[in-house]
């Protein structure tokens, strides 16, 4: 991993998850989706993580093939950035399947200049836990790996806390996503990463989108032969990021701020149980999730960042009950938006 990125890494950043920008005919829109790219940095992002479950797992398969095309313009547009700004933009590209497979496509992430894989457990739910620590380590070779705690409702599984143990010993583990959506299974993981013998090296990032402040707000403290291991949250790499990236830039500094002084002011919990709510349209929590790529597609249409709520699946489509869901949490919550700085950002980076 390059220093200045792996040094913001570790500090901790806000990071999008990349949603796949297609036309109305549902082919991928290069242009649009480094527009995308853009409007994430300029609003605060640090980092950028694509070919993720928001980009879309479909991108992989051989009648589509579009993984090396998404890769290759979001780290493009990165660089862009980067050559623009001057500023280290942290790369990571998501890596799936079995180890031949996940080890191919880190070795494609390396080729682009990613700086770190997010390795998905998805798929995988009849391996064994020692073949998934095995895969680990070979596509730690390639590029440091990003662990993963995949909630169930979309293809994620329930870990053993020997597991997590394991994982943070292995050398080029930099991070763990934790996003099972449940505190217990959270808590393994970060006790795991507090305990570990290389605690120093692995930071945490939420991915719990549905208690993303909450997280970023919690100091966890663990006893360890007489010992008091303190760790928390560095930051985030959340589906719920890849909209309203400019005010979510903004509470995330706050939560680092709070965090610094030790006071946690009551309008940053209020907050956290409002982002909560809106949580719950975006990602259709009361349709088992069905919408969680669509809710978002959404939001972004309504932007002008995205033409329509298009995915590679036709069968994915915005239901009326998120609709309607997705009206109400706008509307209750207008200061989570960031239309206004949509809007002067579209005016600048129009067709």
């Amino acid at each position: 991993m390059r220093p200045e990125a792996a040094k913001n890494l570790k500090n901790g950043v806000l990071i999008p998850a990349m949603p796949l920008v297609l036309d109305q005919n549902r082919m991928f829109d290069s242009k649009k989706q480094k527009r995308l790219v853009r409007y994430y940095l300029e609003a605060g992002a640090g980092g950028i993580a694509a070919a993720v479950h928001t980009t879309q797992f479909e991108i992989r398969k051989p009648e589509i093939a579009l993984l090396q095309p998404v890769l290759r313009t979001v780290a493009e547009a990165m660089a862009q950035y980067e050559a623009d700004t001057g500023k280290a933009v942290v790369k990571i590209a998501g890596v799936c399947g079995p180890t031949e497979q996940a080890v191919q496509e880190a070795k494609l992430a390396a080729s682009l200049g990613y700086d770190a894989v997010l390795l998905s457990p998805g798929g995988l739910n009849d391996r064994t836990e020692d073949y998934l620590l095995e895969r680990t380590a070979a596509v730690a070779e390639i590029l440091p790996v990003i662990g993963f705690y995949l909630q169930k409702a979309v293809g994620g599984r329930e870990f053993s806390y020997a597991y997590w143990e394991h994982f943070c010993e292995i050398p080029g583990v930099c991070a763990i996503k934790t996003a099972p959506f449940d505190r217990y299974m959270t808590l393994d993981a970060v006790r795991a990463a507090a305990l570990s013998s290389r605690s120093e090296e692995i930071a945490l990032y939420t991915g719990n989108d549905d208690n993303l402040l909450f997280d970023l707000l919690t100091e966890f403290q663990f006893q360890k032969d007489g010992e008091t291991r303190t760790v928390h949250f560095a930051g985030g790499l959340l589906g719920h990021w890849s909209v309203w990236v400019h005010t979510a830039a903004k509470y995330f500094a706050e939560a680092k701020k709070a965090m610094k002084s030790g006071i946690i002011p009551k309008s940053l919990l209020t907050l956290a149980a409002q982002i909560t709510d809106a949580n719950g349209a975006l990602f259709d929590v009361k349709g088992n999730f069905a919408g969680c790529i669509v809710g978002l597609h959404e939001i972004l249409r309504r932007q002008g960042l995205l033409d329509g709520t298009w995915t590679l699946n036709p069968d994915e489509v915005l239901g009326e009950a998120q609709r309607a869901e997705l009206d109400r949490v706008c509307a209750m919550y207008p200061e989570l938006t960031d239309d206004d700085f949509v809007r002067d950002f579209l005016s600048r980076y129009s067709d």
